[in-house]
């Protein structure tokens, strides 16, 4: 029997190099999957430190998932203001945060009960 491979399972893989190709901070996945609740499969989280930094990760996001996976977001939030950029793929959105927005939403608290990865600086 072969294993049919959903898009996530390649989708949050790439994302995480875009995060990593673009210095991101603090990148965590929150498996969503198994909470009833749960408006997706995967959050992808991480900081930036500036609004530059901010926008460089979304668009290297952007550029790595349709370059590697012709995948594109269904929709973007934030780009004005770039403290917090939202690009929804469906099944996994991610999170490009300013500390202090990150801090202030608090995702990981409100989704304490997915399963979460949380890659260092030495996975960088």
């Amino acid at each position: 029997m072969t294993k049919i491979e959903k898009s996530e399972d390649k989708l949050v893989p790439v994302i995480i190099d875009a995060l990593k190709e673009k210095k991101a901070k603090r990148i965590t996945v929150l498996d969503l999957r198994q909470l009833e609740q749960a408006v997706c499969d995967f959050f992808v989280i991480c900081n930036a430190e500036s609004t530059t930094q901010v926008n460089a990760i979304a668009g290297s996001v952007e550029y790595f998932t349709k370059k590697e996976l012709d995948e594109k977001p269904w929709h973007i939030e934030g780009k004005e203001n770039a403290s917090w950029v939202l690009l929804d793929y469906s099944n996994v959105v991610v999170h490009v945060f300013q500390d202090e927005s990150r801090a202030f939403y608090d995702i990981e608290e409100f989704w304490a009960d997915a399963i979460r990865k949380d890659y260092g600086e030495e996975d960088n």
